[in-house]
């Protein structure tokens, strides 16, 4: 027999529906109940926004890094002996190692965890400074400042992916913005703050300098930034164990448990102790590196980084041939140089606080035209919603402006303008950069959702290479065809390439169709293989079962006499179901009900495992981890490991189910 309590019902057993009923439970003919709507995230405004901060903060270091040391280059190359040529490799080792190394730190974090991943940057980031600071030949400052770019690299795609745990699509666009800040305020004033340290303390003190704030900031990190990885804590609720959690709250927890034993008090002055967060290890096995670079090989993922990066190309081109040309044609220094990035500076704090607003309304509307209703706390289903339409009419008139920028900047440096006017353009560059740059990274975690970090790091890694390469390319342009031609060469080749964005538009909706019918295609694969595996595992239960049954003493299998005929109660030690040899499904029910718990396998054959769960949300166990992964009621669920996991429905939150690990097993209610 199979009963399944009702939760709604007096006595837990409620009705039984009709047959055919489609949203019955498996093996029951008992309609679900449909679940209050979810927040995606339990972290307030004012709480995202100060993760948000902090996590830009962290972020800062990686541009930062690479623009403070430009001014100090000819004293560099003249302290060691070599050319600037020579010591401009340590430029072009920075970028590429900027670019590829997110493409391995950022799946890692998307697995085990943002803080892991924050700890591991900056431990090797204040490392690469010191020997910076202490080099003393060229080879090891080359060697110290690839250490330097493998530690300060990740932090953009680690911001991002911050953004994304906690952020829905209705509300990215304004703290998306924020994100963008550091990688263009850092060139507004590491030039500035380089100069000056070159110019009165010496070049060693730009990195120590770095340490300095970098350790300052990654406590900062440490003792107040939480985890926000929903592999780890889902919304937010699920509380870690502590090596997860800021050091704050678990200092205060722990002087506070001394206290209290001192006192022969454990009741902490009224206050329920909270119970430990069970120990799961730090997971590493089934990280892939090369997800990130799979990604490039979508249609829309490829079309949006190729454009993208042509447009930070040109940025970079820009911003590497700034200082010579003000040099050159207005006599400026390095501080007057750094000034002149000021006003991008502003134009870029006028876009993150204008445009992601602009974004948010945008979505807003479309969702209206559509009749969607749209909560903020709440992500929507995108499966069926225009969203590369939405992201990118707010990029259209921005690239617009970029192109005439860009192209006016050249020309106002060929016909030596008044320094006011490229004064001016700047501000608008940065209004444009900044604009287009947060319409593309928010998109890129719509379409992305789950690998919001492998996103970000394939999207840094196209811009660093296309970066690099203008980097080196701008100068011989320059001398070649002069600013006015060089940049409008640059422009024009926006406007030829600007119908990609116009086929991720017209295409977006049917590719992203796609890859989820592959995705399924792969995930059905999976499944049948564990099929196999999962029906010999319950018939070799079944077998132990058996023996149980009869008298046999078999290891981990409780004593069956002790299971009672009757349904479940309340008063109930455990229940172990008696419905077992079920298949397991291609894939798993959504059951949105916030009074759900399930019940799954721990890694021993035939155990049990009692506990019970207050998650609003599907919870499923993963298998070989005696722990949940709790998942959104609003999003498809993933077996863990590609294992079939049980699922069932409990009375006042407390039941057992039982059987064997991976099996196909489950228990009836």
């Amino acid at each position: 027999m199979n009963h399944t309590p009702s939760v709604d019902s007096d006595d837990g057993w409620g009705d039984v529906a009709k047959p055919g009923d489609t949203n019955a439970l498996p093996g029951t003919e008992e309609p679900l109940r449909i679940a209050e709507r979810k927040k995606y995230s339990v972290f307030t405004v004012w709480q995202k926004r100060g993760i948000v901060l902090l996590a830009a903060a962290g972020a800062f270091f990686s541009p930062l890094t690479g623009q403070i040391y430009f001014p100090s280059l000819p004293t560099i190359a003249s302290e060691f002996g070599v050319s600037v040529a020579d010591i401009n490799l340590t430029v072009t080792v920075y970028m590429i190692f900027q670019g590829i190394t997110p493409m391995f730190v950022a799946p890692f974090s998307d697995q085990t965890g943002r803080r892991p991943a924050y700890i591991v940057c900056f431990v090797v980031y204040l490392a690469g400074n010191v020997g910076c600071a202490l080099a003393p030949n060229y080879p090891v400052l080359m060697v110290t400042r690839i250490i330097q770019s493998a530690g300060a690299s990740t932090t953009i795609a680690l911001c991002q992916s911050v953004v994304s745990d906690m952020v829905t699509s209705a509300e990215r666009g304004q703290y998306v913005g924020w994100t963008a800040l550091p990688i263009i305020l850092a060139p507004c004033i590491g030039p500035v703050i380089g100069g000056l340290f070159a110019e009165f303390l010496g070049w060693r003190w730009n990195f120590w300098f770095l340490t300095i704030l970098a350790g300052v900031v990654a406590i900062v990190l440490g003792m107040y930034m939480p985890e926000t990885c929903r592999n780890i804590v889902d919304d937010g609720s699920v509380v870690p164990r502590n090596f997860y959690r800021p050091w704050w709250p678990v200092i205060k927890e722990k002087l506070a448990l001394r206290k209290a034993a001192k006192a022969d008090n454990f009741e902490m002055n009224g206050m329920e102790q909270k119970p430990k967060a069970e120990k799961t290890p730090i997971k590493i096995k089934g990280i892939n590196p090369t997800r990130a670079f799979l990604l490039l090989l979508e249609p829309e993922m490829f079309l949006l980084l190729l454009y993208s990066s042509l447009i930070f190309a040109g940025f970079y081109a820009m911003a590497t041939a700034m200082p010579t040309m003000l040099a050159k044609l207005y006599g400026f220094d390095e501080l007057m140089t750094g000034a002149m990035y000021t006003p991008m500076g502003v134009g870029s704090l006028v876009a993150a606080f204008v445009m992601g607003r602009v974004q948010n309304k945008n979505f807003e509307r479309h969702a209206a035209l559509r009749g969607m209703e749209v909560h903020a706390d709440t992500q929507q289903d995108l499966k069926d919603f225009p969203i590369e339409k939405v992201r990118l009419e707010v990029a259209y008139p921005l690239v617009a402006l970029f192109v005439v920028c860009i192209i006016g900047w050249g020309w106002a440096f060929e016909y030596w303008a008044p320094v006011y006017v490229p004064a001016i353009i700047l501000f608008f560059i940065g209004v444009a950069m900044v604009g287009f740059t947060n319409s593309i990274n928010i998109l890129l975690v719509d379409i992305n959702p789950g690998i919001a970090g492998a996103a970000a790091a394939v999207s840094n890694f196209t811009r660093c290479m296309f970066g690099a390469a203008a980097s080196a390319a701008i100068s011989p342009m320059l001398i070649a065809l002069g600013p006015g031609w060089s940049f409008t060469i640059l422009g024009l080749l926006y406007v030829v390439c600007a119908p990609m964005l116009w086929l991720v538009v017209k295409n977006g909706m049917v590719w992203r169709e796609k890859k989820m019918i592959r995705r399924q295609a792969r995930m059905k694969k999976i499944m049948e293989k564990q099929r196999e595996k999962a029906m010999a595992e319950a018939r070799a239960m079944g077998i132990a079962m058996q023996a149980a049954a009869s008298g046999d003493d078999v290891p981990g299998v409780p004593d069956i006499a002790a299971i009672p005929s009757r349904p479940p109660t309340i008063d109930d030690p455990y229940f172990p179901g008696n419905n077992f040899a079920q298949e397991p499904s291609i894939a798993a029910l959504r059951i949105p009900d916030p009074r759900l718990s399930v019940w799954g396998e721990t890694g021993l054959r035939g155990s049990l495992w009692v506990g019970n769960s207050d998650q609003s949300s599907n919870t499923a166990p993963s298998a070989n981890t005696n722990r949940y992964s709790v998942w959104d009621s609003g999003e498809d669920w993933v077996p863990t490991l590609q294992r079939q996991s049980t699922w069932g429905r409990a009375r006042n939150r407390e039941s057992v189910m039982w059987g064997a690990r991976d099996s196909a097993m489950f228990g009836g209610f």
